[in-house]
């Protein structure tokens, strides 16, 4: 892999709480915990440890993850604030908030990014 983009936006999902109970054993297949934390910016979110977000919420995720990148605001969807949303995974256990962080750098698409020199 070679990354040669720095991305416009950082994006940070933690695991907020449960729907069912205070743990995740028989419900959530990734064994989420209170306090988990992914990050990533284009790619998949990974945690401290290496490992990858649920692929369901993965799915939930990337619309939204897009949305942000296009100029959007999560406030029109739901979130907490323009950069904030509680999501629940497609399983209904596990609650997440996806917090992005603006770089500073230039959009992909509106930077020319994607055209050749």
């Amino acid at each position: 892999m070679k990354k040669w983009y720095d991305e416009e936006y950082e994006f940070e999902i933690e695991v907020t709480g449960f729907l069912h109970g205070d743990h995740t054993e028989r419900y959530c297949r990734n064994g989420e915990e209170i306090g988990d934390k992914y990050f990533c910016t284009y790619g998949c979110p990974v945690n401290k440890n290496g490992y990858g977000i649920c692929s369901k919420t993965m799915m939930m995720l990337y619309p939204i993850m897009e949305a942000v990148r296009s100029g959007g605001d999560m406030t029109k969807i739901g979130g907490d604030s323009k950069y904030t949303k509680t999501i629940v995974c497609p399983d209904g256990c596990v609650m997440f908030r996806l917090t992005a962080k603006p770089t500073g750098k230039e959009n992909f698409h509106t930077g020319g990014f994607w055209k050749e020199p």
